[in-house]
């Protein structure tokens, strides 16, 4: 497998998330790190350096001179500006080409990491960068926001969302795709996820995992998801026998509920409630320590205080194997076939 994000040194985030979550859970590893910083934005400040087109490009040749390029999976994430992204993609683009006489042989899962809650927070010239990419993704892993971007469809309500991923499916022909953090209303206190894999007709099956809400800001957990549903999916996947199927595709005949999409979704999102539950637990213990007898955390400066508030939210991923290894599904895919039915009519058109 061929996990590629970014690698902030001591905290679980891109690369240090995710291909610890892999290796944890049995796969072999190789990383590609798109940039070296010294720990995630989520502090707003960092130092490291980002890697050039040229060098992800040059990692790349260095293990295809060593043959060590026969990889099952490849899963893309952060990539700091399009140059970047199109050498990400011609990474992918040469493993599909070497597997493609193997149907299911090799899949691509595709991060695109562009921003969230309406803010783009790359060069905006990443978006059609990734756009130029989809066809050739296996399955898709935007936010809500990113979904917007990506569909140029805006998303309101879960008809809209609904909309997004079939015109996505439709023009981009993405076997599969899940839209994370999906939520119309900042103060509900529930938190979807959003799946669909397509039919032979390239319509929707969608369906949706509701989670609670957790009120923290936690960092990583885009990189935890992405890692998870490597695993899970490949497991779903093999007990359906859709190994020797072109991009793992389920025949149309398949329920939404009985997608391995879903399947998948709901193992991932068990591991991840509890382990960010655990962590927002050990969380508030550090920030009531802050405070103290003497009022400590009201004199920090406000720089200060953000960073040991940001610190403390970091993910107890290591302590909590077990769930990470043996996740409790506490919460179940609904269709969502039943109440919005396909219409590609009313769909908007690509853009030009």
């Amino acid at each position: 497998m061929l996990g590629r994000a970014f690698l902030p040194w001591l905290r679980h985030v891109g690369n240090s998330m995710a291909v610890f979550v892999m290796q944890a859970l049995g796969c072999e590893v190789a990383a590609l790190n798109t940039v070296h910083y010294s720990n995630h934005l989520g502090y707003c400040q960092a130092k490291g350096t980002k890697t050039s087109a040229d060098e992800i490009s040059e990692l790349y040749t260095g293990l295809k001179q060593s043959y060590l390029v026969d990889f099952d999976v490849m899963l893309s994430g952060y990539a700091p500006g399009p140059e970047a992204v199109d050498a990400v993609g011609a990474i992918a683009r040469d493993l599909k080409l070497k597997a493609s006489t193997k149907p299911g042989s090799f899949f691509w899962i595709l991060d695109p990491v562009m921003g969230d809650e309406g803010r783009i927070y790359v060069n905006e010239a990443v978006v059609p960068a990734y756009k130029s990419l989809l066809r050739d993704a296996d399955l898709i892993l935007p936010n809500q926001f990113e979904a917007e971007l990506l569909s140029d469809v805006k998303t309101t309500s879960m008809s809209d969302l609904i909309d997004a991923v079939a015109k996505l499916h439709r023009d981009y022909r993405i076997p599969h795709i899940i839209v994370t953090s999906v939520r119309f209303d900042p103060t509900s206190p529930v938190i979807s996820v959003v799946g669909s894999s397509s039919c032979t007709d390239r319509s929707p099956r969608p369906f949706k995992v509701d989670v609670p809400a957790l009120d923290c800001f936690f960092s990583g957990t885009g990189d935890m998801f992405a890692a998870l549903t490597v695993v899970r999916l490949r497991e779903a996947v093999s007990e359906k026998g859709l190994f020797g199927t072109a991009s793992w595709r389920s025949p149309d005949g398949v329920d939404a509920l009985d997608l391995p999409l879903a399947r998948a979704t709901e193992k991932v999102l068990g591991s991840m409630h509890k382990i960010l539950e655990k962590t927002k637990l050990a969380r508030d213990v550090e920030v009531e320590k802050m405070s103290g007898p003497q009022g400590a955390l009201e004199k920090d400066s406000e720089k200060r205080l953000h960073l040991r508030k940001t610190k403390a939210a970091e993910v107890r991923l290591v302590r909590n194997l077990p769930d990470l290894r043996e996740p409790e599904v506490r919460f179940r895919a609904q269709a969502l076939r039943k109440t919005m039915e396909w219409n590609p009519a009313k769909i908007p058109q690509a853009s030009a």
